[in-house]
């Protein structure tokens, strides 16, 4: 097993406290939950892989991915009007979850074994 950065940080106590409150002060600042959004709603969609992780999130759980599409509404009306939601309709951290990346490495990984499929070389017997 290939060690990560993002392991590296887990399994260091150091790194861990160091880094943790560097990254709440960057998303604190990013400004993605003042007009509520979530992390994963700033995934591109553009890709085949996202487009295969929102279908098999809507078939999944048809309730989150309604609410994708209204956050991402309601950030497009907000930055329309040049203006932030009021403090209390905020994203909070704690519901700031990750519900779209489980999906995304499930369908990489699918991707790129189908890749790996179709690519492989067959050589003759000898």
């Amino acid at each position: 097993m290939a060690l990560t950065f993002k392991s590296a940080v887990q399994n260091s106590k150091f790194l861990s406290s160091f880094l943790k409150p560097v990254s709440t002060a960057y998303a604190n600042v990013a400004g993605y939950r003042q007009i509520g959004l979530r992390y994963d709603d700033l995934i591109a969609e553009e890709n085949d892989i996202a487009q295969e992780a929102l279908r098999r999130l809507s078939l999944s759980n048809p309730r989150e991915a309604y609410d994708r599409v209204y956050r991402i509404r309601v950030a497009q009306q907000c930055s329309l009007s040049h203006s932030l939601l009021p403090k209390e309709q905020w994203t909070k951290p704690e519901d700031d979850v990750r519900y779209l990346r489980p999906i995304l490495e499930e369908v990489t990984a699918e991707f790129a074994e189908r890749e790996a499929f179709d690519n492989a070389k067959v050589l003759p017997r000898k």
